[in-house]
């Protein structure tokens, strides 16, 4: 497989994205939180998106350029319209205004709608905890989706994912999830490499187990399951409830089939910790937490307790000394992208 520094993967997305039509600078900002995807870890929300995006984009559903409309507006409350251009776009300057009302006020409510998808939550939230507040992001997918209900073998939830973040020192607690068993991507990136993927993922359409990801794209398509197994009512019962916050607080709507893909309902929460607590206080409290859950006697074979977000940090440090690997089938499809668009990569 094909291994790339993350300033190549940058440069390449970049020029994808532009010769689709995408401005400089969003190019380059949607490029980055690609790389960063795939930096952590996270190939799912990777460069291998950039084939989605350039393909939302020529149908209509990634609208380039559009606006950034304040919808509704108070000191710690933001409703947003982003008309459909990138989610990374959007997102990134409801966080900033968000942390601007936090830092105000002490805390701040942002809602997104019309915005398409965001990529990573946790890149998000870690820049918020990395500026001093508390953060929640979670995001949901209005229409069919792609994840059955608990006892149910049709589409009908998103994967509606929710990240949570927090100072630590100098770097952050962050919690990064799908209420689905698995993130789409991650299907996608097994389809891809032709690998089978563990039972308890998907389900095909006639709603039987199947560790073949091809079951998930097939006609008519299976379906991810909701997270928990034999317990996937709670994450079902947690899939529902933020399509409630996330979809209908939002404006943008929820299990309606007349509205565009990619048409995410976003829900932005910031709590500025100094407004809470002195930052030596907070710092005491966070390290002599970390401590206690790590001097916790260790199961066999396991050499460290990680908390949410470290094994995010060590493979971007593998990956920046080692470079960032591409399955080849996605490399193949990224050539071909390019091809088409007359793009040299």
């Amino acid at each position: 497989m094909p291994t790339f520094t993350a300033v190549q993967l940058e440069s390449v997305a970049a020029r994808i994205l532009q010769g689709a039509g995408v401005a400089p600078d969003e190019a380059e900002l949607v490029a980055a939180e690609l790389v960063d995807a795939n930096l952590v870890g996270h190939d799912s929300h990777g460069v291998m998106r950039l084939m989605q995006y350039v393909e939302n984009i020529e149908q209509g559903y990634i609208r380039p350029g559009g606006k950034f409309e304040i919808v509704h507006e108070t000191p710690a409350l933001l409703i947003v319209d982003g008309h459909f251009n990138f989610g990374q776009v959007t997102a990134g300057k409801a966080l900033r205004a968000g942390i601007k009302k936090a830092s105000d006020v002490g805390t701040a409510t942002v809602m997104m709608r019309n915005c398409n998808h965001v990529g990573r939550l946790g890149s998000y939230t870690q820049h918020a905890a990395h500026a001093g507040y508390a953060c929640l992001m979670a995001v949901n997918a209005p229409g069919p989706g792609g994840v059955a209900p608990f006892g149910g073998i049709e589409r009908r939830l998103g994967t509606n994912p929710l990240s949570m973040a927090a100072p630590w020192g100098e770097s952050a607690l962050v919690l990064d999830m799908t209420t689905s068993a698995v993130a789409e991507g991650k299907v996608r990136v097994a389809y891809q490499k032709g690998e089978a993927i563990p039972e308890g993922w998907i389900i095909d359409a006639a709603g039987n187990p199947s560790t073949d990801p091809a079951a998930l794209y097939a006609d008519p398509p299976g379906s991810l399951l909701p997270l928990g197994r034999e317990l996937g009512f709670k994450g079902f019962g947690l899939s529902v409830m933020l399509d409630v916050f996330c979809g209908i607080l939002s404006g943008s709507g929820i299990a309606r089939t007349d509205l565009p893909r990619g048409a995410n309902g976003v829900w932005l929460y910031l709590l500025d910790i100094r407004q809470f607590l002195s930052d030596a206080e907070y710092r005491e409290w966070i390290e002599k937490y970390v401590a206690y859950i790590k001097s916790s006697a260790k199961a066999p074979g396991v050499s460290e307790i990680l908390m949410p977000g470290e094994i995010e940090k060590q493979r971007e440090r593998d990956r920046r000394e080692q470079g960032i690997t591409i399955p080849e089938k996605t490399w193949q499809l990224i050539q071909e992208l390019g091809a088409k668009l007359g793009v040299e990569i």
